[in-house]
């Protein structure tokens, strides 16, 4: 008998109807079909967790669209998680539409979740080509990620190196994606399949993976009980590695003996979005693909693909500003058709196209295929799944949330930028801060590239599957964001080991706008500062007080009972940083040096509030500053960004800091400790190069001291100066150059104009001030202006 008679013979009354596929193939998902409208069996089998059989009838729901995964999670432990992901091109999920569209039942035959979960990690995420469809991921402990891999074969590889292809994609897309269903002859690719398969477990047996066959035999027994149910009406859809064991005659007692004993936890399960980049093999899930959104294109364009791809990929350069025209488009298909003729395919395959596009559309540079990769090749298409589908209710909570919001989830990251003034903008704010506090990193806080006001956020979002685990992990906070976040906040702050901890906690609070919280989140921070007794412990905790006062401020939050704290953790730092900063090792005095420019700043915001006694906390930091400048035994680096610190403020003439200067520059001062005194006046991206440029008394004495170090000691400063130089921007660097290659002067200005240094004279040159004027007038839009608007420019500008 041939293959096919067997196979139409077990069609007909002899067995089963076991339908080997490719996960994720869209050859396969033709195949299958073709094979059902041809078989037309009573009862579809498929390969995925028995659980899900109550969740088939929503693959119907017109809101369901794939991408979408069957996700299990362990109800105690919701971390605990593991998803079977289904495309639309995935033979799976043709075959639970098809069984819904004729009204056939559907079942799912492989090993119950409740095992897959409770083997936690070492279950089998990291299946194969051919296989069926294990878990994508499995996590323990709330660590989703891809599960353990263990050395097995690749039956694709095998047979493509039997074929003679160095590429099994290449090889599978020849043999199968490239080929057509012919009429009369839907189960042939099955039965080539199935002997091939059977030849690679003859001699790999179960390839290195012994856990496959507790799965086989799970399944060999709901196949028997089916067939006893329905006879010999039954089809199953498989990954066409097992379609072997699936054959082999073995005793029930046998199976039975192999799933005994087996760890179980309780389980619940639901369906998810997924999304195509999740698909993908670069993306950890063992059976991925390498190209989810060309297999897409091929499934749902089978009439001239190759046409209609690369009018796609024209699409997406012209929407990047790239010059591609219709004729581009044609001479891509002639190569493509030319460069598959070449290479002996039957038709262009993704290598093929690529190549081609590269030569015709992207004048040879492989800078626009990446583009193409990522967004066609492999595509952010993010599924879609109907409100009815059971989720926790902290999921319901923020589906709500997102739809009365306008906050759709999305695969493509993407910049979202809030104004917090607006009422919609605070609340998308308040939703995404909430969720960061639960761990559900739906958006990433990014720099503005606008206004730097408190009023101003930006976001990048991006929606992730997992983030899907995440929402029924966060359940057990609370029924909805908002209570979850609040008892999520609560226990945290109970839990906090450190000080920088409970403040950095206040922030988020007063950022998510959890009134609730705050008051426990407050009376934890007041305990662990009135007990903490680290100056840089005090000194890490104030910025962050200081900045959640500005926040609650643009939020209308009440921070009279924050701003008090912070009043009082900062006079613990005044008290307690000159004795902390007394010999201190290098690496211990930079991260001080870190200490004091932080307090600095949250001392100059926290001056203006109310609570804060207004200047007294300013008046006090200054009187610190000035004792660390002065000290001998506060290191250098510390001392220097003392003094400038005070000259910034105007705290401190220009005459006095030169002074302090000199005095630490001169011949007595160790060359180390001088070189660390520059680096905390003029480094530390504090705009030090500038007030070099602009005052030639300070450079003078940086370069007659630099100038006479001793030879001896000179390679031993040499790096901190360069470090601290290095810093400056390319220009201002420059500018210091020319300006001690001509040698700077002792006046000021007037020495520099006098000497001919570009940019500098002795008072302002209103006529080269005027010949900006009308690049100034255009920038501003004035285009009609008086003699008083050019004289007040004239002013700014010189």
């Amino acid at each position: 008998m041939t293959g096919v008679e067997q196979t139409a013979g077990r069609a007909a009354g002899a067995g089963p109807v076991l339908l080997g596929v490719r996960h994720h193939g869209p050859g396969s998902a033709r195949a299958v079909r073709a094979a059902l409208e041809e078989v037309r069996p009573r009862v579809v089998l498929i390969e995925g967790p028995p659980e899900a059989d109550a969740l088939i009838p929503l693959a119907a729901d017109e809101e369901m669209r794939p991408p979408v995964a069957l996700l299990a999670h362990a109800v105690d432990e919701p971390g605990r998680s593991a998803f079977w992901p289904l495309a639309g091109f995935s033979p799976e999920w043709i075959a639970l539409r098809w069984a819904l569209e004729h009204h056939v039942p559907a079942r799912f035959v492989d090993l119950p979740a409740t095992h897959t979960l409770a083997w936690g990690s070492q279950e089998e995420g990291a299946a194969t080509e051919g296989e069926g469809p294990p878990p994508a991921e499995t996590a323990p402990g709330g660590d989703t990620g891809p599960g353990s891999a263990e050395l097995r074969i690749d039956p694709l590889g095998v047979l493509a190196d039997a074929a003679g292809y160095d590429d099994p994609e290449r090889w599978w897309e020849d043999v199968v994606e490239h080929r057509g269903v012919e009429e009369g002859d839907a189960l042939a690719p099955f039965t080539a399949l199935e002997e091939a398969m059977g030849a690679l477990r003859e001699t790999y047996g179960s390839g290195g993976h012994d856990r496959d066959l507790v799965r086989e035999a799970y399944m060999r027994l709901q196949v028997r009980a089916a067939q006893r149910e329905f006879e010999d009406g039954v089809a199953v859809v498989c990954g066409a590695w097992h379609v072997p064991a699936l054959r082999q005659k073995t005793t029930v007692a046998a199976d039975k003996a192999l799933l005994k004993g087996l760890p179980k936890v309780k389980a619940d399960m639901t369906w998810v979005p997924w999304t195509h980049r999740r698909l993908a093999r670069t993306s950890g899930y063992g059976a991925g693909i390498d190209s989810p959104g060309w297999y897409g294109h091929l499934f749902s364009a089978p009439d001239r693909p190759v046409e209609r791809w690369l009018t796609k990929v024209a699409g997406l350069l012209r929407a990047e500003d790239r010059i591609v025209s219709s004729a581009h488009v044609i001479e891509a298909v002639r190569l493509a058709e030319t460069l598959a003729a070449m290479r002996g395919r039957p038709l262009p395959g993704l290598s093929e196209t690529t190549d081609a596009v590269r030569a015709v559309m992207c004048e040879g540079s492989d800078v626009p295929l990446a583009l193409i990769r990522d967004r066609l090749v492999v595509g952010d298409v993010l599924g879609e799944v109907p409100p009815s589908a059971p989720a926790v209710p902290l999921q319901r909570d923020l589906t709500r949330l997102q739809r009365r919001l306008r906050l759709k989830p999305e695969a493509l990251e993407r910049e979202l930028e809030l104004d917090l003034r607006k009422e919609n903008d605070a609340a998308r704010s308040r939703l995404l801060h909430r969720l960061r506090l639960l761990g559900i990193a739906w958006g990433e806080p990014a720099a503005s590239r606008g206004s730097t006001g408190t009023f101003r956020e930006t976001w990048r979002l991006r929606w992730e599957p997992e983030l899907s685990v995440r929402v029924a992990e966060a359940g057990v906070w609370g029924t909805t964001v908002l209570s979850a976040a609040t008892a999520k906040a609560e226990a945290d702050a109970v839990g906090a080991e450190g000080l920088a901890g409970v403040t950095g906690l206040a922030e988020r609070c007063l950022l998510a706008e959890l009134p609730d919280a705050l008051p426990t989140v407050m009376r934890i921070l007041a305990d662990r500062a009135a007990l903490d007794t680290d100056v840089g412990h005090l000194a890490q905790a104030l910025p962050a007080l200081v900045r959640s006062l500005r926040y609650g401020d643009v939020r209308g939050t009440d921070t009279g009972a924050l701003a008090e704290v912070a009043a009082g953790l900062a006079e613990r730092v005044f008290v307690g940083l000159p004795p902390a900063c007394a010999t201190l090792d290098a690496d211990a005095a930079e991260e001080m040096r870190g200490h004091v420019d932080a307090v600095h700043g949250a001392v100059a915001l926290l001056g203006d509030a109310p609570a804060a006694g207004h200047g007294r906390l300013r008046g006090r930091w200054q009187s610190v500053l000035r004792v660390l400048s002065g000290r001998d035994t506060v290191p250098g680096i510390i001392r220097g960004r003392a003094v400038r610190l005070l000259l910034d403020d105007g705290q401190l003439a220009q005459d006095e800091a030169a002074l302090l200067m000199g005095l630490v520059l001169s011949p007595g001062t160790p060359p180390a400790d001088a070189a660390a005194w520059i680096e905390g006046f003029v480094g530390g991206g504090s705009g030090g190069g500038m007030l070099l440029v602009h005052d030639e008394r300070l450079l003078g004495l940086v370069d007659a001291w630099l100038t006479g170090v001793p030879a001896e000691a000179f390679t031993d400063v040499l790096p901190l100066l360069r470090r601290t130089f290095s810093a400056y921007e390319p220009g201002v660097r420059r500018t210091l150059g020319e300006l001690v290659r001509r040698g700077p002067g002792t006046g000021g200005g007037a020495t520099a104009a006098a000497i001919g240094t570009p940019g500098f004279a002795a008072d302002f040159d209103t006529e080269r001030a005027d010949a900006v004027l009308p690049v100034v007038r255009l920038l501003l839009g004035l285009d009609d202006m008086d003699e008083n608007t050019d004289d007040n420019l004239a002013g700014v500008t010189g």
